[in-house]
């Protein structure tokens, strides 16, 4: 029987060819996304090497959207953008709006449509995530000021791209262009069309940001309690797909869309830094399976036909929006050090100028030339853009080492940037409390605390926080009495409890790293003893259920727990047998 193997064998090029020319980029000191998308062109139908399935890699690279976009949105935080906003949001928004219409000017001297320029000038006024991080972690810079103003602003730049692909194809037959025969019409007029895409919107927006922080983040908890590493994988990726997938059959919305809003709901979650590390491989591999697919389009005839048209496209990516990003920071009372980091930084295409061409060259507005011109100039920028930094640093040193450029170079004019430093840094200090008001313990402090579950890998210790509760103590406060039925096991995270045991005497003090109410759990019976805080405590308890789990899934800690508590049931027969009491007993049977 013959096997179809279009599948494998568009995989297996893809992934071949693009490690190969992916590593060579590497070696020459270029970004490996270059490889990429040599790549798509050495498999794609202008390559005479071989010819993979066009159809096939395009559905390939949907996916590689979604996980791309599921990724920004789980590294997406409000807060930060808040802290930048007056230097991000009216540059981001006035560099786009110059940058295309730069791009409009282009196209209407070549003697394209209006809609072909607006499509054009919108992909190329939007800078790559991925070459923008590469560079600041190369430098160290990403967590600097100057690197989170420049983060937020390309965060900016995203929305204003999501917001485009939402509203292009909503616009497209008004600009020229027409709806593909796969896709549904709605029909009706253009107000018509754009009422509805933004009734969809909204609807789709309020469900998810309403009901997803109450059901997404506790799906991914229930999973993750389970100790499963591939179930929480599959439970990300069905979040990010389905999501994604459901979003647009049922709103209409892109797929990339749905799957930034599932990321931005998850980031909320203390499970997100989890979520992102498990999904970060598939991430990475099906995004190359986009790049490569994206290459595959590329027709390097544009090199040779129209050198003067790339020339054009290049310089507006390179010079234009490194000169337009440099004087809207400067106009805006920033240092000079902050401009040049941006204009390095912003000076290149990548994957939303993809994404949007690819849109825009489906609906009919921008022609296969102009596709070409994109992934030209994308090929172009981020090959300089190594060089540019290069320059920017350079440039930076000489400026900050001369008397007359110093203090403009490093605080700007007045008092904003100081400002701006003060917000930033105010913002992550709240970051910090919000997350510790969310986190019991830190999977690292766990073995400090309680040296019973030193044992434990770092990843089982992260899974067992997951099952423990925070229950804090009044001084005075009764936690258990005698005859209670048996609930949860306490672990003494801070304070102090005195325990008193059935015909006991003796008071029983007991601290930090201990634990208590474990037997009554293993044997079933009522509790053997008064327990009462004798300060503000705050304790981690596992339930009935929880625990008992636990010790079925580590039968080594269960033998530990059984031998002590059956050492402390006999201790403390034999104290009451004698009617004495040790000054400081083991902790007693509860």
């Amino acid at each position: 029987m013959t096997h179809d193997v279009t599948l494998i064998s568009t995989i297996a090029a893809a992934f071949g060819f693009a490690f190969v020319l992916g590593y060579l980029a590497q070696r020459i000191h270029l970004p490996p996304l270059v490889g990429y998308l040599l790549a798509g062109v050495a498999i794609g139908p202008f390559s005479p090497v071989f010819v993979a399935d066009g159809p096939m890699a395009a559905q390939l690279a949907e996916i590689g959207v979604m996980l791309l976009m599921f990724g920004v949105g789980l590294h997406f935080s409000t807060a930060e953008l808040m802290a930048v906003r007056r230097i991000v949001v009216p540059g981001a928004v006035l560099q786009i709006v110059i940058a295309t219409g730069i791009g409009v000017i282009l196209a209407w001297g070549w003697g394209w449509s209006f809609g072909a320029g607006l499509v054009l000038g919108l992909s190329l006024s939007v800078a790559s995530t991925v070459v923008l991080l590469k560079a600041l972690e190369e430098r160290n810079a990403v967590g600097t000021p100057n690197g989170r103003i420049v983060i937020g602003w390309l965060i900016v730049e995203d929305l204003v791209m999501v917001l485009a692909l939402v509203l292009l194809p909503a616009f497209a037959e008004a600009l020229g262009g027409q709806v593909p025969a796969n896709v549904h019409s709605a029909g009706g007029g253009l107000l018509a069309n754009l009422a509805l895409t933004l009734i969809k919107l909204t609807a789709f927006v309020v469900i998810l940001l309403v009901l997803g922080p109450r059901v997404m983040p506790w799906i991914l908890r229930q999973v993750a309690r389970t100790g499963s590493r591939e179930l929480f994988t599959l439970c990300v990726l069905a979040l990010a797909v389905g999501i994604a997938f459901g979003s647009a059959k049922l709103f209409d919305v892109s797929f990339a869309l749905g799957a930034f809003f599932a990321g931005v709901v998850l980031s909320e979650s203390e499970l997100s830094h989890k979520a992102a590390a498990n999904s970060l491989p598939l991430q990475d591999a099906f995004a190359v399976l986009f790049f490569v697919s994206v290459g595959m389009v590329f027709d390097p005839a544009i090199l040779l036909q129209e050198p003067m048209k790339l020339l054009a496209v290049g310089g507006l990516i390179v010079v234009g929006k490194a000169l337009i990003a440099l004087g809207l920071v400067a106009a805006l009372g920033f240092p000079l050090s902050t401009g040049l980091t941006a204009a390095a930084g912003l000076a290149q295409v990548g994957e939303f100028s993809f994404i949007l061409a690819g849109l825009g060259f489906t609906y009919g507005l921008l022609p296969a030339e102009g596709l070409s011109l994109v992934l030209a100039g994308s090929l172009l920028s981020i090959t300089m853009n190594p060089l540019l930094f290069a320059l920017v640093d350079s440039l930076g040193e000489r400026l900050r080492a001369s008397p007359r450029w110093h203090q403009f170079f490093e605080e700007g004019r007045g008092y904003r940037f100081a400002r701006l430093q003060a917000q930033m840094d105010a913002s992550r200090v709240e970051l910090e409390k919000k997350s510790a008001r969310h986190r019991t313990i830190a999977p690292g402090e766990l073995v400090s605390r309680f040296p019973l579950f030193s044992d434990l890998t770092p990843e089982q210790r992260e899974v067992l926080l997951l099952h423990f509760h925070t229950r804090h103590g009044q001084p005075g406060e009764r936690l258990i009495r005698i005859g209670d039925k048996a609930d949860h096991v306490y672990f003494i995270a801070e304070g102090q409890v005195e325990v008193v045991p059935r015909g006991g005497a003796e008071k029983i003090k007991l601290g930090p790293g201990a634990f208590f109410g474990e037997m009554a759990l293993l044997t079933g019976e009522p509790r053997s003893a008064d327990v009462t805080a004798l300060d503000f405590n705050t304790f981690l308890t596992l339930s009935r259920r929880d625990f008992r789990h636990f010790l079925r899934k580590h039968p080594t800690m269960r033998e530990q727990i059984v031998a002590l508590a059956e050492q402390r049931g006999a201790m403390n027969r034999t104290l009451l047998e004698a009617g004495l009491a040790d000054t400081d007993p083991p902790v007693p049977v509860v």
